[in-house]
């Protein structure tokens, strides 16, 4: 993207290039402000290029449920399981690790999962909004969400995950046997049935999406910076200065959409909401042989199979090593096996890995709105495991908030200091 440093300062100023910044960019510019954008790397590279691709309006279970910690002793030492923890980091680890826990109390969970569903639910709608026009609209696929399990008997809707669903209307299935060899046909024989979630989307190229978005983006009159962002800075006047590798910025008002990048950002500020970099993994086989007809969740191993215009992609798993450790890609090619025995017509030879950092907060809920103590500074991070689908929805209440328009969403969950 071209970047032009003649214009005036602009109205808002996003820190941050991914799905998230990008819709915001694109809300504020419909309401007729003028949008800079700031990140060291060029759109939509980092976790809005390496997710699952599942847009799934029905979000709105959290990470962390009551007894996850009974599962997570097993995860650990199974070299193929969902989580991993690097030794040297768990002293850092263990506060993040405490709040986690803690945000699965039961009663805690119709306030989270509220909170997600509200920016999960116009995720299609708005994806198809801001894609027209763009010649990429056949990036987002009508979809279901097919949650696979090796044992029948575990598809159980009356299970707290499935009931939460329900009582949110979720639109719900259970399907067994030949049933679900109609809805995916390579599926292995071994899975003995899905819990199929309805009315999804899927991204066929997620990367691509962001990229063409930001292309829409800029022809509306966005201004891009490609810089690596340092330092935040109020000035007396309410407005900001934002010292960067090439200089320093002035900026008018303020998002920090930088994802796992913004902790530090905003620690250097004195906010110290809790957020760890959770580090995940995919693998794209890229002559797979097979085709999957929608988004499949193998919910033992905690990941997601999709076919993509790339190939076939396997992305998951939860790595804490800190935001900095260099990749481990025996995470990325565990799913090479993992996949195999879901199809076994699959070619695993042929792939591609990849690894990025999730934004992820305790309760699974982001960081959304105003920082209390500063004038003009806006949060919009700690996606985790849904930024892409919560991306569009964040970009209109952030812009919403902006614009002085009603919010349509209770503020109070995604406040940055409810954790203290």
């Amino acid at each position: 993207m071209a970047e032009d440093t003649a214009q005036a300062t602009p109205d808002v100023t996003i820190l941050g290039a991914g799905i998230v910044g990008i819709a915001t960019a694109l809300s504020l510019t419909e309401r007729g402000f003028k949008v800079a954008m700031i990140d060291r790397n060029p759109p939509a590279e980092g976790a809005s290029y390496g997710n699952a691709g599942s847009l799934s309006p029905w979000s709105c279970v959290p990470q962390s449920m009551p007894g996850v910690w009974k599962s997570v002793p097993k995860w650990l030492i199974d070299p193929e399981g969902p989580v991993a923890l690097r030794i040297g980091y768990a002293a850092k680890f263990l506060p993040w690790a405490v709040k986690f826990l803690q945000a699965g109390q039961e009663h805690r969970l119709p306030t989270i999962a509220d909170a997600m569903l509200a920016l999960t639910r116009p995720t299609v709608t708005l994806y198809r909004h801001h894609l027209e026009g763009t010649g990429s609209e056949n990036l987002v696929r009508d979809s279901v969400y097919v949650h696979v399990y090796r044992n029948g008997d575990d598809a159980d809707l009356s299970n707290l995950a499935w009931r939460m669903r329900a009582e949110r209307q979720v639109p719900l299935e259970v399907v067994k046997g030949d049933a679900l060899r109609e809805v995916e046909p390579a599926l292995s024989p071994e899975f003995e049935a899905a819990v199929l979630i309805k009315q999804q989307g899927r991204a066929l190229d997620p990367g691509g999406i962001g990229k063409a978005l930001a292309a829409k983006a800029e022809r509306l009159g966005v201004q891009f910076l490609q810089r690596s962002v340092e330092k935040l800075t109020p000035r007396a006047d309410g407005a900001w200065r934002i010292d960067t590798d090439v200089g320093p910025v002035d900026a008018n008002k303020v998002v920090v959409a930088m994802g796992a990048w913004s902790a530090k950002l905003m620690a250097d500020l004195g906010v110290t909401a809790p957020l760890e970099a959770e580090r995940g993994y995919h693998l794209v086989f890229k002559n797979p042989g097979v085709s999957l007809n929608n988004a499949i969740m193998n919910v033992e191993q905690k990941f997601v199979i999709s076919s993509m215009n790339a190939g076939v992609r396997c992305a998951g798993t939860a790595e804490f090593a800190g935001i900095d450790a260099a990749p481990d890609y025996r995470r990325a090619r565990v799913f090479g096996r993992l996949a195999k025995r879901m199809f076994p017509d699959l070619n695993i030879d042929d792939f591609d890995e990849w690894m990025g950092p999730r934004p992820s907060t305790p309760d699974s809920v982001p960081y959304l709105g105003d920082v209390p103590g500063f004038a003009n500074l806006f949060a919009a991070y700690g996606h985790g495991h849904t930024g892409m689908t919560m991306g569009p929805q964040t970009g209109e209440i952030i812009a919403r908030l902006i614009a002085g328009e009603p919010p349509e969403v209770d503020m109070a969950p995604y406040r940055i200091d409810r954790f203290g």
